[in-house]
């Protein structure tokens, strides 16, 4: 393999952690890392992990990693990634914010993992960027920051921006990275080191098709869930669900019974009640205005949807934000 030119200088990443962030995406990101400057047999890239306090800091595993540094101590990075997971908003205070202003302005990229584009967000860093989170706070992120160009694919590079869904796309957005700057050999050696058979797009889906996820094998069918997920708001009727996929209402019916053990309709307010919980967890809307993101005429009903759904109502979600997010389950 030809090697990088050894005069080119080694690129500076700093890790900022957050409480809870996700170990896995975290390890997807920095092991690319290691392995490019193994296969280089020299020093590609150097990086260090930042706490908020500088001590150590648990993953949502609650496995702890030591930290380097905290914020603000001086020191110089081409590239600050901000990890999370679950709680964001943990990670996140006023000195904070400055101290990525102050990167900012110094001519650092600014990436994140996962959620870590809440933080960005928050510091209104972001603003006027093509940027992603994970699939399960798109909407919410989405209806909190307006300013921001919110994509559904797998990561997004946008000038001196670079974020991602987390997970293996971590990965996939690294091996990116390297490739822009040393070239496809390397990145596509660093590939095959972890088995990753195919370096994918940024554009390419976050979750899988529904044929995939639920197991399904009829077209029509997964054509349904498809567009449930889609119209979430504005709520389909069965029957306009059932002349859009080819099946009729019988059959449908049939075929969620099967496979879930659920009504379509039942699993239709499931995936609102899901939405919900996120935007109830990730932003600031009101619960009237939650009730109309998910196709609920009226807040009362969308109270008592939710309380049979979740065994509390909306206000009892939301204030038990600083608690662990509880995962959709689709």
């Amino acid at each position: 393999m030809e090697m990088p030119a050894p005069t080119e200088e080694a690129e500076n990443f700093g890790f900022f952690l957050v409480p809870k962030f996700s170990m896995m995406a975290f390890v997807s990101a920095l092991e690319p890392l290691r392995v490019a400057n193994r296969l280089a047999q020299r020093q590609l890239y150097r990086w260090e992990i930042l706490s908020q306090d500088g001590g150590p800091v648990a993953a949502s595993n609650n496995l702890s990693l030591l930290a380097d540094r905290a914020p603000g101590d001086g020191a110089r990075y081409d590239k600050l990634v901000v990890a999370a997971s679950f709680e964001p908003e943990a990670g996140y205070d006023r000195a904070v914010a400055q101290w990525l202003k102050r990167l900012d302005h110094a001519g650092v990229a600014l990436g994140s993992i996962d959620t870590g584009s809440f933080l960005l967000a928050w510091a209104g860093l972001l603003d006027g960027y093509r940027a992603t989170t994970h699939w399960e706070s798109l909407d919410s992120f989405s209806e909190q920051f307006p300013k921001v160009d919110v994509g559904s694919g797998l990561f997004i590079i946008d000038r001196s921006r670079f974020t991602c869904a987390g997970g293996t796309a971590a990965l996939d957005m690294m091996l990116h990275l390297i490739r822009l700057r040393h070239g496809q050999q390397l990145a596509g050696a660093v590939s095959d080191q972890f088995i990753h058979a195919k370096i994918r797009d940024p554009q390419e889906r976050q979750r899988m098709d529904p044929e995939a996820r639920e197991g399904i094998s009829r077209h029509g069918f997964a054509r349904a869930i498809e567009l449930m997920e889609t119209h979430l708001e504005e709520v389909l009727a069965i029957d306009t669900l059932c002349q859009a996929a080819g099946v009729s209402r019988r059959q449908l019916e049939r075929l969620f019974q099967r496979h879930f053990r659920l009504s379509p309709q039942r699993y239709y307010l499931d995936l609102r009640l899901q939405r919900a919980r996120a935007l109830l967890q990730y932003t600031d809307m009101s619960v009237l205005e939650i009730s109309v993101a998910c196709g609920f005429g009226a807040a009362a009903h969308f109270s008592r949807a939710y309380r049979a759904w979740a065994g509390r109502p909306p206000t009892a979600e939301r204030a038990a934000r600083g608690k662990e997010i509880v995962p959709s389950l689709r």
